[in-house]
């Protein structure tokens, strides 16, 4: 393999590594790296590493500390620049110094104003060998919720909604099971891959959810929970409130609600924060999730039904969605799954593609990312 081959080949490697840490690295980004020597024209890796939940340690020490010596004279790949700010731990540009590696092949440039170019600058001024935008695409990608939080003040979001073969989410005053089995353990592993789980407290009234990762061996990897509640009419004695100890709970309410209610709240563990109103006297969308950003979110699952997801639409912060149609007809009056909203934000070929369809169980899965 020539090198620029080899190069692809060990970014590929790391970016496979960063992606585990999806849904448990916020508030810093999911980073993956791979140290390699070159033994006659073969590349042999002798160290590699992603980022631990938390968010430390980082790839780069994780993978130096494995190489130890025979990071000396080493190419090191890293999906994302090397830290240059001290922090809890040394920069990583540092790290990467000391422990002897010559070449750096890095994805991205970190926008985060402590990084900046940084980093790459302290390994140039230290003679390393050092690439930059090799896999920059894929490598965006897998970090664009930090990147948003970073650039944009939100999270990456994204959209889950299931309907029936005839367009509708539920009946009102009644639960429906519209997706099939296979299509739940779905979410749930995209639950896992996420920073958090947002709904709005009328599918906490109606459904009184867990909102958990409840695969075998993976509740462990249960996200915070978001309740976006105006008026904070979440019940006290609901599952998302008895369980905060366990898994977290946040909601983002109105600045009218008053500090009485809000403190009851708390002394249960729940995160309360306040957001601004929008023209309808509801949460405004953007500054929930401006909010949710300023806390560390970087990625973050709505699963709140077709209200939630119009306003996520009109609000213009869907970054993917998927949406679920059972072969299944309601064949009565129901709540529409796709409002005129959304439906005209996914049918905009100049905002959505469609990227990927696939079968879930007995459903159809189609998948819209954002252009740009």
């Amino acid at each position: 393999m020539d090198g620029a081959t080899i190069d692809q080949a060990m970014m590929r490697h790391a970016l496979v590594l960063a992606k585990r840490g999806l849904g448990r690295t916020w508030p810093n980004p999911t980073v993956g790296a791979v140290i390699w020597q070159i033994e006659g024209v073969q590349p042999i890796i002798v160290g590699r590493g992603f980022t631990q939940p938390g968010g430390r340690p980082h790839a780069e020490t994780q993978a130096i500390a494995v190489a130890g010596e025979a990071a000396r004279g080493a190419s090191i790949a890293v999906t994302l620049e090397p830290c240059a700010h001290h922090g809890k731990t040394p920069p990583c540009a540092e790290a990467i110094v000391a422990a002897g590696i010559v070449r750096v092949v890095s994805a991205l440039e970190d926008p985060d104003p402590r990084v900046k170019g940084g980093g790459h600058a302290i390994l140039r001024n230290a003679d390393l060998d050092v690439s930059i935008g090799v896999l920059a695409e894929e490598a965006r990608a897998v970090n664009l919720g930090f990147l948003s939080k970073i650039l944009d003040h939100r999270p990456l979001v994204t959209l889950k909604l299931a309907q029936t073969a005839d367009g509708f989410a539920g009946v009102m005053g009644q639960q429906l099971m519209v997706s099939s089995s296979v299509s739940k353990q779905r979410v749930h592993l995209a639950r896992a891959a996420h920073d958090a789980i947002m709904v709005g407290v009328g599918t906490v009234l109606a459904d009184n959810p867990d909102l958990t990762c409840r695969l075998p061996g993976m509740m462990p990897f249960s996200p915070v929970r978001v309740v976006l509640d105006t008026h904070l009419a979440t019940p006290i004695g609901c599952r998302l409130v008895e369980t905060c100890d366990t898994v977290p709970t946040w909601i983002v309410t109105g600045p009218d609600t008053p500090n009485e209610k809000i403190d009851a709240f708390r002394k249960t563990g729940v995160i309360i924060e306040r957001a601004a109103l929008g023209k309808d006297g509801r949460i405004d969308i953007r500054d929930a999730l401006k909010v949710l950003a300023s806390r560390g979110l970087t990625r973050i699952l709505s699963e709140g039904g077709p209200m939630l997801a119009e306003a996520l639409a009109r609000a213009d912060v869907i970054d993917s969605a998927e949406i679920y149609t059972s072969p299944e007809r309601l064949n009565r009056e129901g709540i529409a799954a796709l409002r005129p909203g959304l439906q005209a934000a996914l049918g905009d070929a100049s905002r959505f593609e469609v990227s990927h369809k696939v079968t879930s169980g007995r459903d159809t899965v189609v998948h819209y990312s954002r252009r740009g």
